[in-house]
This record gives C-alpha cells, structure tokens and sequence, in this order.
C-alpha cells in the first residue's frame, strides 16, 4: 500500500463529513487534505482509543519526534510520507502539525472547561488550525480568509461537542464550559450518569442548557462566513460544505436535544452528499 493510498484509507474510513467536501476538490488539492486529514486522524485515535494516559503521552511524543524527523526529510510514517510532498506547495509547516499535537494532549489532562475563553483555546488548537491548513490547500488569495477559517474551525469544533455531549461524558469529559453548567443548574455528574440519576427538571434544564449551546454554534457560523472575502469564496468551498452539513447537524440536534445524551445524531451519507453537492453546483448553504 502506498502512502497516498493509505491516507485514502484513513480517511474514508472515519465516514467524516470532511470526506464528502474533499470529493470536488482537483487532483492535488484533494491528496493534500486527504492527507492532511488522515494525519489528524492519526493524533485523535491516540486519545480516543488508548485508555491508558501514560501510553497515550508516550505515543504522542513519538509524533512529536516523527513531524520534527519528516520536516528533516525522514518521514516513516505513511500519514505524514503522503503529506511531505504537498507542504511546500500549501504552506504547510511543522508547528500547524505540531499544534494539532497539543490540542489532542489536552484531552489527556484537562477534562473541564471554566469558561468559553478557555474552551475556545482548546477549539483553536484542535481545530482553528485544522481550517488555517485547510484554507491554505483550498486556495487563499486573501490574508483575511485565515480569519474566517479559524472563526469556522470554532464552529465546527463547538458542533462536534454537542454532537458528543454523551460521548465524551462518559469518557468522563465535559467540554462545556462550568460557567455555563452553572448558569442553567446541570452538574457535570448528571451528564456523566446521562441524566439517569437527576429528578424530574433535568430534561428541562438539560434542553435549556443545549439550546443556548446550539445558538451561540450557529451564530459562529454566520460570524464566519462574514469573514470570507469575496475574492476566495470560490475556492473555499469545500469549507463552506462543511459549514452546510454541520449546520444542518445543529439544525438535527435542536428538534431533540435530549438525544445527544445517549447517541450521536447524525446526517446520512446521502444527505451529506446533496449538501455538498448544493454548495458545489449552486453556490448556496
């Protein structure tokens, strides 16, 4: 298997809402991210799937090691071998592969949020620069698109964390914000315990709780495709299906809330096509 094949793998086979963006793309453009996409992959598997903290660190400071060694022409992984070929042509740079790293990190120390300020760091680092490196292979034209691109890659971020609210509780995360819990009385325990144990104002309080989550989503959105200069709006499209699908998501999960507790709501792979599809041939979210 090749490497540019195995990136193919890596990311076809997370059945991510990304993948259907990246079919438009031409040729090189779409190896690129694919590539890129499929490393990213690589670095959330570390904390998704090793349960073990210590053996989890270690695996990332191998990454860590393995960027620095591919930036100095010794790649040995298959991920980062399809992706060295394109970074030159794109912009792309150690410490945007390095940042991912960190982001990803987090998950392994810090399971609870104080505020949106923080949280929002947190969504940069595992997804703010994600969209910079993804705009770039686009093609950007404008400087000012990497504002938007950090600004989508919140939104994005901040879907995929209502989206998991059970998920990632059970995992013993909770990415929304304390001061937020606070403000409509959840406590972290009954979204670890997905409400089993909470009397009968949970679903009430839970609901409130996930609209306000759901707004303050949507209105990224919007602050992020107000930052897209005209100039790269075509060229960005794959970004703007992206916004298309996940604000649709958002759009799921708000007839329901209460379903985020116990599985993820999702979008059918048909469905997800057309909205990419839409965006590709009209021009339109």
């Amino acid at each position: 298997m090749t490497p540019q094949e195995y990136a193919q793998q890596k990311a076809a086979a997370s059945g991510s809402s990304f993948y259907y963006a990246f079919l438009f793309l031409p040729p090189e453009r779409r190896a690129a991210i694919t590539a890129f996409y499929a490393y990213c992959r690589e670095i959330d598997d570390v904390v998704d799937e090793v349960s073990d903290p210590g053996i989890a660190q270690s695996k990332l400071d191998w990454w860590r090691s393995e960027v620095r060694n591919a930036f100095a022409g010794q790649a040995s992984h298959p991920a980062l071998q399809a992706l060295l070929p394109h970074s030159q042509t794109f912009g792309i740079e150690a410490r945007h592969l390095l940042q991912v790293i960190e982001g990803c990190e987090m998950d392994l120390t810090q399971t609870r949020y104080l505020d949106f300020a923080n949280l929002k760091q947190y969504c940069h680092l595992v997804a703010g620069v994600v969209g910079e490196v993804a705009a770039s292979i686009f093609g950007q034209a404008d400087p000012r698109t990497t504002d938007y691109a950090h600004r989508l890659g919140l939104a994005l971020q901040l879907t995929n964390i209502i989206r998991d609210v059970g998920e990632d509780a059970v995992r013993g995360r909770v990415y929304l914000p304390i001061e937020d819990l606070q403000r409509f009385d959840v406590k972290a325990h009954e979204l670890i315990k997905r409400g089993t144990t909470s009397d009968a104002s949970f679903p009430q309080r839970f609901e409130a709780l996930m609209r306000f989550q759901i707004e303050r989503a949507l209105q990224t959105y919007d602050e992020a495709l107000a930052l897209l200069p005209a100039q790269d709006r075509q060229a960005q499209k794959p970004g703007l299906m992206m916004a298309s699908i996940y604000r649709t998501l958002l759009h799921e999960i708000a007839r329901e809330p209460q379903l985020v507790l116990t599985r993820r709501v999702s979008l059918t792979p048909l469905r997800k096509l057309w909205l990419a599809w839409k965006v590709q041939a009209l021009g339109r979210l």
